[in-house]
C-alpha cells in the first residue's frame, strides 16, 4: 500500500527516536536498522487513518519486534565464540539518541549495554523506554499489554539489577582525556607498575573477536594481570605486526558516550577499546574488535575528520 505524503513524514520524524531505541534493546546497529525497517514495512501494510497516535503505535510495534529478537537471541549468545560485547557507536552517531542527562549517556554505555544483556527482554525493555527516553509507566503498560504496576516492579528489578553490576562513571571530559594520555603513556613504557597505579584493584579487561580475530575467551581481572595484558598489548612484536597487517594507528576518542581508543589499521577500523573511568581510577577495558561489528564504525570514521593519531604501533 503506498504511503501519502504526510504518513512517509509521519514515520520519518519517528525514525531517529526508534533507532535509538532499538540499539539500546539489541545492542547491535545493525541488527536496529532491520527492526526499524521491519516497523516500517507493518507501518505501510496498516490501516493509518484508525491509528489515533502513530508515535505510541510506532513504538508498540518495535518493542513487539525487538522482544522477539531479544529471546532469539539468548539461544545465539550461549554458541558465541568468547565474550560477546555490544556493537560501538562512535560519537556523533545519530543512534546513540538523547544524551542529556547522566541516566540518558549511561543507558547506551558498553558497560549498561552489557549488564542488561543479563536482564529478561521485559526488565530491558521497561529500563530503556524509562531510563533513557522517559516514557511514564502508564504508556509502557499500554506497550507491553501490562499492568502500570507490573510496568513499575519490572523497572526496579532492573534498576536494581544494573546497580549492582556497575559504578556510575560520571567524570569531566578534561580529567578523563587527562587520564586516557596517562594511561598511553603508562602503556608505551615497558613497565608494569605504573599501569597499575592508573587501575583499579578489580579492573577488568574484555575483549569480543568473535571468532573472527584472536581474543581471550575469559575476561582479564584484577589491576596487576590487567597492567600486564596492556603492556604487552602497546609493546611491539613480529606477532602483532602480521596479525594487524600494517600500522596501527590510535586515536583518542568516545563510543558510546564513553572515552575509547580507536585502532585502525590503512583507514579501517579493527578495534574500539571503550575506557570506564572512575573517580578510582580506570575500572574496565572492553575491546570490540569483531569486524562484523565494525563496518559503521569504519563507515563513520572515513566519513569524519579526526585528527592525528595519538599513538602509531609499526
Amino acid at each position: 500500500m503506498a504511503l501519502t505524503g504526510n504518513q512517509m513524514d509521519q514515520f520519518e520524524a519517528a525514525m531517529p527516536r526508534l533507532k535509538a531505541i532499538a540499539y539500546r534493546l539489541l545492542g547491535s546497529a545493525s541488527d536496529a536498522e532491520d527492526a526499524v525497517q521491519d516497523t516500517f514495512l507493518r507501518w505501510q501494510a496498516a490501516d493509518i487513518d484508525r491509528i489515533e497516535v502513530p508515535e505510541a503505535w510506532l513504538t508498540k510495534v518495535l518493542t513487539n519486534l525487538c522482544l522477539n529478537q531479544l529471546t532469539s537471541a539468548r539461544a545465539r549468545r550461549e554458541t558465541y565464540v568468547g565474550q560477546w560485547l555490544p556493537e560501538p557507536l562512535l560519537a556523533g552517531d545519530p543512534m546513540l539518541g538523547p544524551a542529556d542527562t547522566v541516566e540518558q549517556r549511561e543507558s547506551v554505555s558498553f558497560a549498561v549495554l552489557a549488564l542488561m544483556e543479563r536482564l529478561p527482554p521485559n526488565e530491558r525493555v521497561v529500563y530503556v523506554l524509562r531510563e533513557a527516553f522517559g516514557y511514564p509507566h502508564r504508556r509502557i503498560a499500554e506497550i507491553l499489554d501490562a499492568t502500570e504496576s507490573a510496568s513499575q516492579q519490572l523497572f526496579h528489578r532492573a534498576k536494581k539489577h544494573i546497580a549492582e553490576g556497575r559504578t556510575r562513571t560520571e567524570i569531566d571530559e578534561a580529567a578523563a582525556r587527562r587520564i586516557v594520555d596517562e594511561f598511553l603513556s603508562a602503556a608505551t613504557s615497558g613497565r608494569t607498575e605504573p599501569l597499575v597505579r592508573l587501575l583499579t584493584a578489580d579492573a577488568v579487561a574484555i575483549g569480543d573477536g568473535g571468532g573472527k580475530v584472536p581474543a581471550r575467551t575469559r575476561p582479564f581481572e584484577g589491576a596487576v594481570a590487567v597492567a600486564k595484558f596492556m603492556r604487552s598489548l602497546f609493546t611491539p612484536n613480529q606477532a602483532a605486526r602480521n596479525l594487524l597487517g600494517g600500522t596501527a594507528e590510535i586515536h583518542v576518542s568516545y563510543a558510546n558516550g564513553l572515552p575509547a581508543l580507536v585502532v585502525t589499521v590503512d583507514g579501517r577500523v579493527i578495534g574500539v577499546m571503550c575506557l570506564e573511568i572512575t573517580t578510582n581510577g580506570i575500572a574496565a577495558f572492553r575491546n570490540q574488535a569483531n569486524p562484523d561489528k565494525l563496518e559503521r564504525a569504519t563507515r563513520q570514521w572515513a566519513a569524519t575528520d579526526h585528527g592525528e593519531p595519538a599513538l602509531r604501533i609499526n
